[in-house]
């Protein structure tokens, strides 16, 4: 199946599974070949259902979290405060203060909120099943408490060595949490459509991830620009120039020549005014102004594309490049809506560009 992107479902699969490798498993690898998914949704809840499965077998993951009690011994740090109130209620109890290892964190959290969003959402595009498989496994979290996933303050995450398996896990949930949930006028969270804003950042870091594994030898990465900017230019004016980062970067082995690929996955790939198709302005400008500021040089041996996620507009913009100032250009798309190996063909069609 498709959605209204014209992308097919499965293809979402391979993509996360470009950018979290855990996906290669075979478990997840057989449950993607004898099961059909009609909705992204349905597809990110079988995900997180089998993952969590799995993460049940080596046990929640646990840590430190500070509590604060009355107890007949002390444990911990005394609360003098608190204990001199249990005095004085003739309560003979001492306030302590001490950390405990725990089920209760915000890794935990995350995963619960996520599965009952999907739990509760209406219509058919997470399958009853499926339903059926979250409850069960939310079992397991009676001791985890509920939050809002609208507070989560996703940048303070960390995954160290004891909590690396949860990596994948957390980042499906922030695509369900961002991708999925709308918030309606009366408060009441409802499903959405998994939008294009979120599936942008998923097709830029398959992109780089797809080149990372397969071709090495052209260092992709995606990295910070400098502006090339004057050395007497007053120091107060460029501290507000707005930061330039590519999504890939390839470079060819010999290191003579550099791509610049800008991943776009818009519901339109073309802008039309008075009748006439022309690219994105602003798409243009961005690649342009990648390419000149790192061709410092002026070598014309860094060249930029933008590739778009294909869409069934009438213009598709495949054109042959084209040289501005010295520099060539290219505008592609990439489909999406076709069998993997017909878009690893594709993406290997890219890398001829710098052989």
């Amino acid at each position: 199946m498709t959605n209204d992107k014209g992308i097919l479902i499965k293809n979402i699969y391979y993509m996360l599974a470009y950018a979290f490798q855990v996906l290669n498993q075979k478990n997840y690898r057989d449950m993607i070949e004898q099961e059909t998914f009609d909705d992204a949704e349905d597809l990110f809840a079988a995900i997180l259902s089998k993952g969590v499965s799995q993460q049940l077998k080596q046990g929640l993951y646990r840590e430190y979290v500070s509590r604060q009690d009355d107890l007949t011994v002390l444990r911990g740090k005394l609360d003098v405060q608190g204990t001199i109130k249990n005095r004085m209620r003739q309560r003979q109890r001492l306030a302590c203060q001490f950390d405990e290892l725990s089920e209760n964190n915000i890794l935990n959290q995350i995963i619960k909120a996520t599965a009952m969003v999907l739990i509760r959402s209406k219509g058919d595009k997470v399958k009853a099943e499926r339903k059926k498989e979250l409850r069960g496994l939310m079992l397991y979290f009676g001791a985890v408490d509920d939050i809002n996933p609208s507070e989560i303050k996703w940048s303070t995450l960390r995954f160290r060595k004891n909590n690396r398996t949860y990596e994948m896990l957390v980042n499906i949930c922030y695509f369900v949490l961002h991708g999925l949930l709308q918030t309606t006028e009366d408060g009441q969270s409802k499903m959405a459509s998994f939008v294009d804003e979120h599936m942008e950042t998923l097709y830029e870091k398959f992109i780089l991830e797809y080149y990372k594994k397969h071709h090495p030898e052209l260092r992709p990465k995606a990295e910070p620009l400098d502006w090339n900017v004057e050395p007497e230019s007053d120091k107060t004016a460029i501290q507000f120039l707005p930061q330039m980062k590519t999504d890939v970067t390839l470079q060819s082995e010999d290191r003579e020549r550099t791509l610049i690929i800008d991943a776009k996955y818009y519901s339109k790939t073309m802008q039309k005014r008075f009748d006439k198709s022309t690219y994105h302005s602003g798409n243009l400008y961005q690649i342009f102004a990648y390419v000149k500021n790192w061709d410092k040089q002026h070598t014309g041996k860094v060249s930029g594309m933008m590739l778009y996620a294909k869409t069934e507009e009438a213009i598709i913009p495949n054109g042959k490049p084209f040289s501005i100032d010295g520099n060539t250009f290219s505008v592609r798309t990439l489909d999406l809506n076709q069998e993997f190996e017909g878009i690893k063909r594709e993406l290997e069609e890219v890398v001829e560009r710098i052989r």
